[in-house]
């Protein structure tokens, strides 16, 4: 008598599906829905579990985040001079040179408003009067009288007064803040010295405390997302740069006050997808509305539709290239999420973690074979292919 074969059992499985302990009352496609149903289930778990730890210790998940941005700016730098010199020396002089260009960019905006305070103070006053008096003309549909004007101001001197305690808790609140941010830029200055220095060395030791069989795949996927990591983070940069100057020449252009500051504003800004640097740009509108009256600020607003178009077009294909492929849905869903989620953390963080998760998960999945250039199908939110190349740059 012969012995039955695998493939004879799982033919009697499937005739008989309670051999495997399938529920046989259940139809084809609610098992199914269930099975995939509870997976997801295990995932969304296993991502709160994260989120959860990582809110009990955001000052340190943030200064290593900020570890890796400076890393990725500066690591080719410190690799040109690692050709000529030792990489700890180079090291210090990449930081060194980090430090000095935002000192400067610091000193330069501290001493423009010192510069320009007394005259801004006159031009806002003289502004707002401008705008009371447009407001009480009538061109709107409703009018504003001086009565409403004082009342308003009455209003906001009591709120004021009333609220004094909870401001002064806030204030001291700002102090606390003040001492956590300072530690988490000298915790993050820290930890780029050592992923500089010596960032292969510990990426290899990370390798070798895990299983054999598993390191190549974890090699392969680290590459990749710094691939992309880096490609986004100096692509930000450059962008961001590249938004501040071209506000700074508009806003002179225009004579509006302050116009350095703002393109600071502009280029801290632009680390928001999308409307990070709109929006300083708005703020540049109203200091131009109250300074310099409705036309200025209407050009201030048409040289904002024009940067956004120059970001759009030309900076975002030509710097970021094929290296963070995710579609402008995807990022406007992305920096939402992110925004709702954790605040202004979320939106700066969103885009390049949804973009390294996208990039590994489209590198390393078992490709089926693609359509027809013909078919009729949506397009695709991003590339998987040509996300990053086989030999991508792995160290830290």
């Amino acid at each position: 008598m012969s012995t039955p074969t695998t493939a004879h059992k799982v033919a009697g499985a499937r005739r008989n599906p309670s051999t495997y302990g399938a529920e046989t009352s259940a139809p084809r496609w609610l098992l199914h829905t269930a099975g995939v149903a509870w997976r997801l289930i295990v995932v969304v778990a296993a991502l709160a579990l994260v989120f959860i730890a990582v809110s009990k210790v955001v000052l340190l998940f943030v200064a290593v985040f900020l570890a890796l941005v400076f890393t990725a700016v500066l690591r080719p730098f410190v690799a040109w001079q690692s050709k000529l010199l030792p990489r700890g020396l180079a090291t210090a002089i990449a930081l060194l040179a980090g430090i000095l260009v935002v000192t400067g960019l610091l000193t330069f905006v501290v001493y423009s408003i010192a510069n320009q305070w007394n005259a801004l103070s006159v031009q806002f006053a003289d502004g707002l009067q401008r705008i009371i008096a447009w407001l009480e003309s009538g061109s709107l549909p409703f009018k504003v009288t001086n009565q409403q004007v004082a009342q308003w101001i009455i209003d906001a001197e009591a709120w004021v007064q009333q609220n004094a305690g909870q401001l002064a808790g806030q204030v001291a609140a700002g102090a606390s803040s003040a001492v956590e941010v300072f530690t988490c830029l000298a915790l993050a200055i820290f930890c780029t010295v050592f992923f500089l220095a010596r960032g292969s060395q510990m990426w290899t030791w990370f390798l070798n405390q895990l299983p054999a069989r598993g390191r190549e795949n974890m090699d392969q996927a680290a590459g990749i997302g710094w691939y992309t990591f880096s490609g986004y983070t100096r692509g930000t940069v450059l962008i961001a740069a590249t938004d501040g100057l071209l506000a700074f020449i508009a806003l002179e252009f225009i004579r509006v006050p302050l116009a350095a500051p703002l393109a600071v504003l502009v280029f801290i800004g632009a680390f928001i997808p999308l409307i990070g640097a709109p929006l300083a740009m708005v703020i540049a509108m109203v200091v131009a509305l109250a300074t310099l009256g409705p036309i200025q600020a209407a050009v201030v607003g048409v040289c904002i539709a024009l940067i956004g178009q120059f970001e759009g077009h030309i900076l975002q294909p030509m710097i970021m290239g094929k290296q963070v492929s995710l579609h402008p849905v995807v990022v406007a869903l992305t920096v939402t999420a992110g925004t709702l989620t954790a605040g202004i953390l979320g939106a700066v963080i969103s885009v390049p973690l949804v973009a390294v998760a996208w990039a590994i998960f489209s590198r390393m999945r078992t490709m089926d074979p693609p359509l027809d250039e013909g078919t009729d199908a949506p397009d695709a939110v991003g590339s998987g292919e040509e996300t990053a190349p086989a030999d991508a740059d792995v160290q830290a």
